[in-house]
């Protein structure tokens, strides 16, 4: 038996043992801990600068009589293990790490019904419309009833919801989305979905919310306006998602007279994509050009369709255009307006642009903390909180009025449903949310649901066959 006489050094101790040293460190703690006092556990044993593991054999040291270890540790109870375990997110089921991060809800794939949950969760961004859902009292079923309930089910309940009842009824008033092959449902475009719900959303049933005061602005801003006038009864998808164009129509080269100046409605703008197109606002600005139209009223939500599927007649199939087309986050539609809605914008506007600096700038200094008391904070959110009055100053009266209008020109993006696939009616669609008053986004992919950063929806712009973005909705820039 190889035995060795050394030092073990501990605080102000030496200690002077005879070890074997064909045994494991282990051995030699369990000596200390009859000197020290110190557990194995607690111990932490160093030879010529390596620390030893328990299993580790003394004689692969080369430790001999006079070799000098070093002992750290303290004599004391061990910490007890928590009383919960503890959870990494990584090791969390998909249902454990919706509840623990308070994820929403998603809904479950009822055979090929994506196109139709993505849709949904896009809509659901809209708390006007489930207030305005809220107030439709009809007790019979039908497409307007079932999205009532089962937006009051995804309020209620944090495990993946199916959407049966919802499901059923679509296919019941629209036979298309109950189409088979192979006796299996089959996919179908989500943006033929999205029209379709916007509008049944149209029913005259659909009142505006009780609150009638648009979301940019307050009951003390829209007294600003002149006088009291009664607004016409509108109906939900009127008043919130559509807007007005003007359409001057080209002259007549033959003739040289211009047709007259109309007025019509729209839900959408439409971005087409060409060998040249690399903007989403050049692709719509485009469009707008051509077809002579100017945006005369701007809605509180505003729908922008990329127009990325087009029918191949030599192959006979709906085929997808996987060009990268770059969308913002924020986004100025002023450039689209009539001069007219144009002027009454602008000022407010600019305002709000300047106060939305402002307001970050404050609210790093606060995130630093350094040199900001109590007094001085208040004294911000206060300079802020005028600076916000002085911006809904500038609301165009007539604008204040028009409730479900947006009053700035400026929105930010709520929501984008993506497709990944190579034809319209196969591949896979999901929705990103953007939380409201937040830069948090949420990826439902059917019920599985998950938080993303920012930079992952911006990569939703094409280019490959990634999830590329095909509907965006954008909502109105809050003034607060």
């Amino acid at each position: 038996m190889p035995t060795a006489k050394v030092v073990v050094k501990w605080k102000k101790e030496k200690y002077e043992l005879d070890i074997d040293t064909d045994e494991a460190a282990l051995v030699l703690k369990y000596q200390l801990f009859s000197l020290a006092g110190v557990e194995p556990a607690r111990q932490t044993l160093m030879c010529k600068g390596a620390t030893l593991k328990d299993d580790t054999i003394l004689n692969t040291l080369k430790i001999k009589d006079g070799s000098v270890l070093l002992m750290t540790g303290s004599v004391g109870e061990l910490p007890q293990p928590p009383e919960e375990e503890t959870r990494f997110v990584e090791t969390m089921t998909d249902q454990e790490l919706a509840e623990t991060l308070k994820l929403p809800t998603g809904l479950k794939n009822l055979g090929n019904t994506c196109y139709l949950n993505a849709t949904l969760q896009c809509l659901r961004i809209m708390p006007e419309l489930q207030e305005s859902l809220n107030n439709y009292n009809e007790p019979q079923i039908n497409l307007t009833s079932s999205l009532r309930n089962l937006y009051r089910q995804l309020n209620q309940t944090t495990d993946g919801y199916a959407p049966e009842e919802f499901v059923r009824t679509l296919r019941v008033a629209f036979p298309q989305f109950a189409e088979q092959r192979n006796h299996m449902y089959m996919q179908q475009d989500a943006d033929e979905c999205w029209t379709v719900i916007v509008s049944n959303l149209q029913n005259p049933s659909i009142s505006p919310p009780n609150n009638q005061q648009d979301m940019n602005i307050d009951d003390a801003s829209a007294s600003t306006s002149s006088g009291s006038s009664s607004v016409p009864a509108k109906r939900y998808v009127e008043q919130y998602m559509m807007g007005r164009y003007t359409v001057t129509p080209k002259k007549d080269e033959s003739s040289g007279a211009a047709s007259a100046v109309t007025s019509e409605s729209f839900s959408r703008l439409s971005c087409h994509i060409s060998n040249t197109t690399n903007y989403m606002f050049t692709g719509i600005l485009q469009d707008l050009d051509e077809s002579g139209r100017r945006i005369s009223r701007l809605p509180h939500y505003l729908t922008i369709h990329f127009v990325r599927h087009r029918w191949k007649e030599t192959t006979k199939v709906n085929a997808k255009i996987l060009r990268k087309v770059k969308f913002t986050l924020d986004l100025d539609v002023t450039d689209f307006c009539t001069d007219e809605l144009k002027a009454k914008l602008t000022p407010v506007k600019n305002k709000l642009i300047e106060y939305e600096k402002h307001k970050a700038d404050v609210k790093k200094q606060l995130a630093v903390g350094k040199n900001v008391d109590e007094k001085e904070k208040a004294e911000l959110q206060e300079k802020l909180a005028a600076e916000a009055e002085e911006v809904k100053k500038l609301i165009d009266p007539e604008l204040a009025q028009d409730v479900g209008a947006n009053v700035t020109g400026l929105y930010e993006l709520g929501a984008v449903l993506t497709h990944r696939g190579r034809l319209a009616d196969s591949g896979h669609y999901m929705a990103w949310v953007r939380q409201e008053d937040s830069d948090n986004w949420i990826k439902y992919d059917d019920d599985k649901v998950q938080a993303v950063t920012e930079e992952e929806i911006l990569k939703l712009d094409g280019g490959g066959d990634w999830h590329i973005a095909y509907i965006l909705l954008y909502r109105s820039r809050k003034i607060a």
